[in-house]
């Protein structure tokens, strides 16, 4: 896909107001060998290539000032209520360098496999996209979850997705994050009842004790008792 940009000297608050009145939306590129230069580009067809999924996860190709370089989309950010684009970020690439990038995932087969046709599960899709490092020319437009021989209680981990050669996830240590997971009508129903105790079955060392009895007053000594003697 490409970008068409352009430099733009002009910088400030007040400046970027005035690009977005033009229906330009400031921007920066930045990394690779080359200085960060700040840019402007036409907002709506920014505006549309936004709405598609390559647009986030491929390299870009960027034509600034009539010459071509290759870039990933970074950050943008867009107006609170209007359907505006604010800023943009883009970054350089390097062919030799391999990148780290956030491709979104596409499952396939859920309604065939045993999990759904035999079980009745549900399918749960706790991950909708994975951090991923390659070469550019290896980066994936998304990654494929092939969810045909899914079963009961089976859950799939980011370390056991099909990656594209040259592809790696990015994980810390032992982490391997859930992708998806199953469960049945009747998990759920043993967790809800099992969450709910009836009051007849909690302990009775759990229930709150009743308040104790007030301890009756002494009663009052009669015909002007002193120290336990009559008056005669």
């Amino acid at each position: 896909m490409k970008v068409v940009a352009n430099t733009r000297t002009a910088q400030g608050t007040s400046a970027s107001r005035r690009l977005r009145r033009a229906d330009r939306v400031p921007g920066i590129l930045y990394g690779g060998s080359g200085k960060p230069v700040t840019i402007e580009v036409e907002h709506n067809p920014l505006f549309h290539a936004l709405r598609k999924e390559k647009f986030h996860a491929s390299i870009l190709d960027m034509e600034l000032d009539g010459k071509s370089e290759k870039v990933l989309l970074r950050d943008f950010q867009m107006h609170p209520y209007k359907p505006q684009v604010m800023h943009i970020d883009f970054q350089r690439v390097s062919e030799n360098q391999k990148i780290h990038m956030r491709v979104p995932l596409h499952f396939v087969g859920q309604e065939n496999s045993p999990a759904v046709k035999e079980s009745g599960g549900l399918v749960s899709h706790i991950l909708s996209e994975v951090d991923i490092a390659c070469l550019p020319k290896d980066l994936p437009e998304f990654i494929e979850v092939d969810l045909s021989n899914l079963r009961a209680h089976q859950t799939i981990r980011v370390r056991d997705l099909a990656l594209p050669p040259g592809v790696t996830p990015v994980l810390k240590g032992k982490e391997n994050p859930v992708v998806v997971s199953v469960s049945t009508k009747g998990e759920e129903v043993v967790e809800e009842e099992a969450a709910v105790v009836p009051a007849a079955e909690v302990p009775a060392t759990a229930q709150k004790a009743p308040p104790a009895a007030a301890a009756p007053a002494a009663p009052e000594k009669k015909g002007g008792e002193k120290g336990g003697e009559k008056k005669k």
